[in-house]
Formats: C-alpha cells, structure tokens, sequence
C-alpha cells in the first residue's frame, strides 16, 4: 500500500547549507533501496518535505526524521493512502527558492512568505505541486 507523507519542521542550524546536502545525499542514496520518492523545499528555516512510498518504510523514515537532530519543531501536515506517486520521478527532488516567485506563495497563503506552519497540510501539497509543474524543482535524482 503506498502513502503519501507531508511534514514542517525548522532547522537547528541557521547555516543549513550542509545539512541539506546531507539530507539530500542520504535520502538519495537510501531512498530507491526503500521505494521511497518525494520531495524537500527549504526557506526562511524551514523544511518541507513530502514522502512516497510502501507504508511501513514511510513510517521507518518519519521516525528517523523525528529523531534528526538537525530539526526541531517536526509537525506532520499530511498522512494520506495515495493510488499513484505524484513525486515518483524524484529519490528526492529539491525546490530551488531562489527562483520562488512570491505571487505563487501568495496564492496558497494569506503573505507572500513562506511558511507551511500556517497553512493546511493540502494547501502545502498543491504549493509543492504547482513549484514542481513550473519547473522549480532541481536535483532530479
């Protein structure tokens, strides 16, 4: 049975340049093992980041991220069944917010900022949606 997985949290270290390579050089490297794909989109401090896969190896990674200590405030957004992927292209792809045009925020939020804690985990999704259908995405791996 797949899932699909959605969840919020804020680094522990403001410079997260190293950390994102990490959890992206991790994730790439376990994640098409596990039959895991998604997608992870960082701004201002905060991760986001969608999960795909059988449910007993989504479950495994959550707690594993739960436990990461380059996170705090962790905050599931989304825990669905899912029939098909829609991150399936990705061991984990990447949203470049350098290229973020902010009307694309504003459309799922009440400012143009980025910031899934105040927002539904369905509203995250469909950001993430339209960031991967306008070509944000890098690191297609």
């Amino acid at each position: 049975m797949l899932v699909r997985l959605l969840y919020v949290s804020r680094a522990v270290d403001p410079d997260t340049s190293h950390a994102i390579e990490s959890i992206l050089a991790a994730a790439r490297r376990n994640n098409l093992h596990n039959g895991i794909t998604g997608i992870l989109c960082y701004g201002g401090g905060i991760f986001l980041q969608a999960i795909e896969g059988g449910r007993g190896a989504v479950n495994r990674l959550y707690k594993q991220i739960i436990e990461d200590p380059r996170h705090k405030d962790v905050e599931l957004l989304l825990y669905e069944e899912i029939s098909e992927r829609r991150f399936g292209g990705w061991t984990m792809g990447q949203v470049n917010l350098t290229k973020l045009n902010t009307s694309i925020v504003l459309k799922y939020s009440e400012r143009p900022e980025f910031d899934p804690y105040s927002v539904s985990g369905k509203v995250s999704l469909a950001l993430l949606e339209e960031l991967m259908a306008t070509a944000s995405i890098i690191g297609r791996v």
